[in-house]
């Protein structure tokens, strides 16, 4: 059949060793060329019976090595990653030639595999069926096309354009048709043989192609494929010009952008196509090693394994019928990688083959079995070293094929680790220890090149990963490249791996039902899934095969998760689809379950399965909050074992704006239509993986040491579920209001896995000095660091570091300040502005018909010169905008909290005396678009009381210590929704930028999402505040903070802090104003403003993150429309001014 429909497309050549392949003969005399619009053909990539042709079975990746010894080479310096090859990872321009080094160096070492990776000739053709006739014959003349490097995007090279949807297909969904404009792109490459290759078979090998393609070898169509995250291997051995030949051979590609294979590949990330991944040659001798499965089984206490080997042996096919296999000898061998990695630099002088531990034996076959069972080989390790996250533990597995003689043919080899993947009621095991998920979710995604991936690049994720508690990954929403596993097992990342199968967009149709429930489709979906097991099937990261994503569940998918039953035992299964508890899941897997439903799961006693969130902790924009409330469930509730953070990186793409300057850009930038805007924005860390604030507090929920505040100790608990404490280091620091009182090591005794030692606080070492302090706020801070250098973080990198808030010994008094009997405060009027001044020192103007301070000056030096008023309403973040008309943000913008003015209802002195002047003032809060319905004249609140959103009562009182202190009571309409803030906002200098703070820090933190930063004494500039999202909203806040001050370089400024009994304050200072940032949807166009825009808060909505989709503030972190009062205190600073003295000081009453 594949044969027939090949001859309905082409006319084409097809060699004798080819056509070998099949039981039906073609005539030999088709013309050569690709397709012409004139040919009626049938379009195969419109077929989704028909997924490849002359396409090798999927098997692991094979390497061919000549020797034993040069097998073990191979993995030790693969294994020689760390901390430092991360430093070398490029997000720029230069990435493009970093990526064909990091090909070249995949397969060094490798005497028969050959990289194909650099320029390749390329055209690209507006549809298969205008493509360049007979492109693909090796006389054409490709000399005016241009070069792409292969592997690469090549949207990400200035063909075509990337587009970016979420659930939307990129074209109109009429399965398994795509359109006829389908971008295809013609490639060429010129290549020859080695002579040392001479006699042995030739495998062209695709690492991945988006989305399908053919492939021709001198003229001579070898095959289809399609599958845009998998390999495709084809066999050219009867179509390469002889090794001793000087005649070069030529590789001709041919890629369409979309075929029915797009239908299972709507992932929430950019539609890119091309050769995004290493092409290779690879030479075996005539009979080799095809595959082979590693297994191992644990006895009851973990002292020995069996392990075994599975192996598929493959032949030439004109050689099949004249060879013996019983005259072959296949040998197994397990080599301990300890050995060479405590030998350090002298394992180049070592013999590396003197570190084997275990010779497998063949397996007979058991008495009576028919057939050939391929081989099987078996032994036994004693004490082996097993395999986990916290210690990734590998050996390397050696296969060697021999002839008759003992003359060794083939060699393979891998990394393998010794574990055990179980289930237990409501449990799942590594080891038989029910490990916890700290995951996240990974796409393949590099700013420059797209889905091309480097070497330094993937070590960089696992680094930060690993340096911020990280101890899983699920590869969304495909497999992905194959080093990524070796690193994973290298740096011990639990691992999902997740089959390329998504059709979220059929979700939006009304005609067509998902692919899983069509039979039509079943064999592709199943294709997918073999195709990722068979490849990474010996890898110990694997701890759980996935079905993939978002696809609806029916029928395929139980063929699907039989397969892999069937196939491999030793790991569960996880598919979310079909509500996450269908019979084709091990794990409850749901995606943005809230809370209080995980804990009803949890709870019910007919679920024995674990509940693991697949997608949490929607990190989109300024985001995350809330996730210290799932890990306060999820620690103490037996039944939930973590989740995988939505997701890792943001999916910015590297672009060219107007003005030269290179900036991120989302979906739209590329004028990709449809497209879904910046909702590829939901990294933990930036493009180019700078982390956002909020990985911190990702660390903080997922750190290993937890310390607790008991009634008279300190507990501290190792939560690792086989790392003891021996290689950590833990240290105490104490602090009064900020400042240090002491410090010193913790001396503690090694603490088993899961378990904790408690410290009583009277015998500490900082009893002595909280004993003694007067501080009216203490902090003990417990810091757990590493002791010695790891492969992903340097000593003294810090594991876990907790606050707690000690109850102050005593009651303090604040100093109250005594004030000069004489008169030293001047006042005078001038019109309707008010001036008081002290001497020469400051000077403050109020304007007596508004309330509202005019300017503030201090030695001549301009503090502010606008009003401080009260504010509402901040830029809306991703998470606000999420919900359509029920958004927060849409809710806030009906209610016309973003347009709210503030009119005076009445100012008035209250009292002017030679030591102080008091004023009251109210304002009323109006929406500008309700302004015009206002009467003439003053504001009467009894006239417009139905267009009034606040009343704002506020008391001023400015001293002569040069104090001002502002008292509000703020009483909202009471319909309003949530309040975005409840607070003030003033501008200050744009010269006073250097801003010293004592509350929480030092990075960026909001109500919901403050657990890792800890209360202190921060500096920092304006500038260094500023969060720069790629998509711009609320940023830079700082939580709890006690006071601020803003200084210009010569220690001139202002000073703010809470007052009387007021709680601490939510902070910011930009240079941007709320309006900019609400305005501009892209951060590169943000236009700073003429000064500075600072906000205190009383109340400060939280930033949600259960979704970015819906309102998902927990209730706690919601600001009521409900009256508040409080107090702020400001006033002018020198250079010699103590903020912490200003702050321990009392105004006299």
């Amino acid at each position: 059949m594949a044969v027939e429909k090949l001859k309905g497309i082409y006319g084409i050549t097809l060699s004798k060793h080819i056509l070998s392949k099949f039981s039906v003969t073609m005539p030999v005399d088709f013309p050569v060329g690709p397709f012409s619009p004139l040919n009626n053909y049938h379009r195969v990539w419109e077929d989704p019976s028909f997924i490849k042709w002359r396409k090798r079975d999927a098997h692991v990746p094979l390497y061919s090595h000549d020797t034993v010894e040069g097998s073990l080479r191979y993995w030790y310096e693969r294994s020689k990653v760390n901390l430092l090859n991360s430093n070398s990872a490029v997000w720029n321009d230069d990435a493009i030639f970093a990526a064909l080094e990091s090909a070249a160096f995949w397969v060094k070492g490798l005497p028969f595999v050959k990289s194909l990776s650099g320029q390749w000739k390329f055209f690209l053709a507006s549809s298969p069926t205008s493509v360049p006739g007979n492109f693909c014959d090796s006389t054409y003349d490709d000399s005016l096309w241009e070069t792409l490097p292969v592997p690469s995007n090549w949207q990400m090279h200035g063909f075509d354009r990337p587009i970016y949807t979420n659930i939307l297909y990129p074209f109109p969904v009429n399965p398994p048709y795509v359109p006829s404009d389908n971008p295809t792109g013609c490639y060429r490459k010129y290549f020859q043989i080695p002579r040392e290759w001479r006699g042995r078979q030739i495998l062209l090998h695709f690492e991945a192609v988006d989305s399908s393609f053919f492939a021709w070898v001198n003229g001579i169509l070898i095959g289809y494929s399609q599958d845009s995250r998998l390999p495709a291997e084809f066999d050219i051995t009867g179509c390469c010009h002889p090794c001793d030949s000087d005649k070069e051979n030529v590789l001709a590609v041919q890629v369409m952008r979309w075929s029915d294979g797009s239908y299972l590949e709507d992932q929430d990330h950019w539609w890119l196509s091309g050769i995004h991944r290493d092409v290779l040659l690879l030479s075996k001798p005539q009979v080799f090693i095809a595959d082979y499965f590693f297994t191992s089984n644990l006895d009851e206490n973990f002292l020995s394994a069996d392990v075994q080997v599975e192996v598929k042996i493959d032949m030439m096919q004109e050689i099949s019928e004249d060879v013996n296999l019983s005259s072959f000898t296949m040998e197994a061998t397990l080599y301990d990688n300890a050995g060479w990695c405590n030998s350090g630099d002298n394992s180049r002088k070592t013999d590396l083959t003197s570190y084997d531990v275990v010779h497998m034996k063949l397996k007979s076959q058991p008495p009576g079995s028919l057939g050939f069972h391929g081989y099987h080989l078996e032994g036994k390790l004693e004490r082996p070293r097993l395999w986990s996250s916290e210690h990734p533990n590998l050996y390397t597995l050696v296969l060697v094929l021999k002839d008759a003689s003992g003359k060794l043919l083939d060699c393979e080899s891998c990394q393998v680790g010794i574990r055990q993947v179980s289930r237990a009621p409501k449990q799942m095991l590594v080891n038989r220890l029910p490990v916890v998920i700290h995951g996240v979710n990974r796409h393949e995604h590099h700013p420059r090149t797209g889905k091309t991936n480097l070497e330094a690049c993937m070590i960089k994720d696992l680094v930060l990963m690993k340096q911020n508690n990280i101890n899983a990954v699920r590869n969304s929403h495909y497999p992905q490249h194959p080093r990524w596993y070796e690193l994973c097992d290298l740096f011990g990342v639990y691992m999902i791996d997740e089959a390329n199968i998504e059709t979220h967009g059929f979700d939006l149709s009304s005609n067509f039902k998902h692919p899983t429930s069509e039979p039509s489709w079943a064999s592709s979906m199943l294709d997918r899934v073999i195709s990722m097991v068979e490849r990474d099937k010996n890898h110990a990261c694997i701890i759980a095969w996935s079905l993939g994503n978002e696809s609806g569940y029916g029928p395929n998918h139980s063929a699907l998760a039989g397969w892999i039953r069937g196939k491999d035992s030793s790991r569960l299964l996880h598919y979310e689809g079909g509500g996450s508890r269908t019979l084709s899941t091990d794990i409850i897997c749901p995606m943005y379950m809230r809370v209080w439903d995980m804990l009803k799961i949890a709870s019910n006693p007919f679920e024995d399965r674990p509940l693991i969130l697949c997608e949490y902790s929607h990190s989109m924009g300024n985001s995350t909050g809330n996730i210290h409330e799932y890990w306060k469930a999820i620690d103490s509730t037996v039944g939930l074992q973590g989740g995988f953070i939505w997701d890792w990186v943001d999916q910015g793409l590297l672009k060219e704006g107007s003005d030269g300057c290179k900036y991120w850009a989302y979906g739209g930038h590329f004028g990709d239509t449809p497209n879904d805007l910046n909702f590829c924005l939901n990294g933990l860390t930036w493009p180019d993986r700078t982390p956002h604030p909020a990985l911190h507090e990702v660390k903080y929920v997922y750190q290993p040491i937890k310390v607790f505040l008991m009634d008279s100790t300190v507990k501290i608990v190792n939560e690792h579920f086989f790392d003891t404490t021996q290689t950590t280091e833990f240290s105490w620091i104490l602090q009064g209001d900020g400042c240090d009182l002491g410090s010193g090591i913790l001396d503690l005794p090694i603490m088993a896995p899961q378990s904790s030692y408690d410290i009583e606080f009277k015998t500490s070492p900082w009893y002595s000095l909280w004993k003694s302090c007067s501080a009216t706020e203490v902090f003990l801070t417990i810091t757990a660091k590493l002791k010695h250098s790891t492969r992903w973080a340097e000593d003294g990198h810090v594991l876990a570091s907790t606050q707690l808030c000690l109850l102050a010994k005593s009651e303090s008094s604040p100093h109250v300040i005594n004030l000069a009997k004489s008169k030293i405060l001047l006042s005078e009027f001038v019109g309707d502005i008010l001036t008081v001044s002290k001497q020469n020192i400051w000077q403050i103007k109020l304007n007596t018909c508004t309330g509202t301070i005019e300017s503030w000056k201090v030695e001549g030096c301009l503090l502010t010169n606008q009003g401080i008023l009260p504010c509402f309403w901040r830029a809306p973040t991703d998470n606000d905008k999420g919900g359509g008309p029920d958004s927060y943000a849409s809710k806030w913008k009906a209610a016309g909290l973003d347009n709210v003015s503030f009119h005076t209802g009445n100012c008035s002195i209250k009292e002017l005396s030679d030591h102080s002047v008091q004023i009251t003032a109210v304002y009323f809060g109006v929406s500008r678009d309700q302004e015009i319905l206002l009467g003439s004249g003053g504001f009467n609140e009894h006239e417009n009381s139905s267009y009034i959103l606040f009343r704002v009562d506020v008391f001023y009182w400015i001293s002569e210590t040069g104090d001002l202190i502002i008292e509000y009571n703020i009483n909202p309409k009471n319909d309003l929704p949530p309040l975005p803030r409840v607070g003030v906002v003033f501008h200050v200098d744009q010269a006073l930028d250097h801003v010293t703070w004592y509350g929480k820090g030092p990075f960026e933190c909001y109500p919901d999402r403050k657990e890792a930063a800890h209360v202190g004494i921060y500096e920092s500039t304006v500038e260094d505040m500023h969060v720069p999202y790629i998509a711009p909203g609320e940023c830079s806040g700082r939580a709890d903070v006690r006071w601020v001050a803003f200084r210009n370089r010569d220690g001139v400024g202002l000073f703010a802090s809470i007052y009387g009994t007021s709680p601490p304050m939510q902070m910011s200072a930009s240079y941007y104003s709320t309006e900019e940032l609400d305005k501009k949807t892209h951060n590169q166009d943000l236009v700073k403003g003429d000064d500075i825009e600072v906000h205190l808060d009383h109340k400060h909505m939280g930033l949600g993150g259960d979704d970015s989709w819906s309102p998902s503030v927990h209730d706690q972190y919601l600001v009521p429309s409900i009256s508040y009062s409080f107090s702020v205190r400001l006033c002018a600073i020198l250079p010699s001014t103590s903020c912490q003295e200003i702050y321990r000081s009392q105004l006299p009453q």
